[in-house]
């Protein structure tokens, strides 16, 4: 089997509330409704819009992050981008479909290398469409695992990202360490205390969404 993270660049609700801004959007689709996981530093533009658009039964808030019902499918609104081309070539797609940078990005399965070129091509003749990533699928216990990957990693915002960066290449958590957070703050071009809340914010979304799969 094989496996490909395909960009593609195209207009719906969840793709467009994310172009050109710090929000990240991550959607299973349940064909009458969606369960959607919206997380960055405006998610109360994209919360509006899929209110007016598939609307919302219900949602809960925390820091950066907000998890939501929809009213409706998103296929209901739109056409079914992805599975009208993954049919034809018998692939499947392994949720959650995730948006960013104004683009879905959909880890697509196929039996044969074939298939997901197939798969590819059918795309590229509508969308501009890119391999983010590719792998032979060789055992039933492979190193990164098929279902969990996404789930088991927090969505990290910009901010947050370069802030951990920074740290680890500056040797922050180095013992002893190699630098200060007053340090890697100017490196990033932001104040300490900036830094700081990036940094915190992006430790405590990993520990507490890796924590529990060590503790069971």
């Amino acid at each position: 089997m094989y496996e490909a993270t395909l960009r593609i660049d195209h207009q719906s609700p969840y793709a467009d509330v994310t172009l050109g801004k710090d929000v990240h959007v991550e959607m299973w689709c349940n064909q009458y409704c969606d369960l959607v996981y919206v997380s960055g530093s405006d998610i109360e533009t994209p919360v509006e819009t899929f209110d007016d658009t598939v609307g919302i039964q219900e949602i809960v808030y925390k820091d950066e992050e907000a998890v939501l019902i929809t009213d409706s499918c998103l296929l209901d609104y739109r056409d079914n981008l992805l599975e009208g081309y993954l049919q034809p070539h018998q692939c499947l797609s392994l949720p959650p479909l995730t948006y960013s940078d104004g683009a879905l990005f959909a880890r697509v399965l196929a039996l044969t290398e074939e298939q997901l070129s197939g798969v590819y091509h059918s795309i590229s003749d509508s969308h501009r469409v890119t391999v983010e990533a590719k792998r032979e699928i060789r055992s039933i216990a492979p190193d990164i695992p098929i279902l969990m990957l996404d789930s088991a990693l927090p969505t990290l915002s910009d901010g947050q990202q370069r802030a951990l960066s920074l740290a680890v290449e500056m040797g922050y958590y180095e013992i002893p360490r190699g630098s200060t957070t007053g340090e890697i703050a100017d490196e990033m071009g932001v104040s300490r205390r900036t830094f700081e809340e990036h940094l915190r914010r992006a430790e405590n979304k990993i520990i507490k969404n890796l924590l529990r799969y060590f503790l069971t």
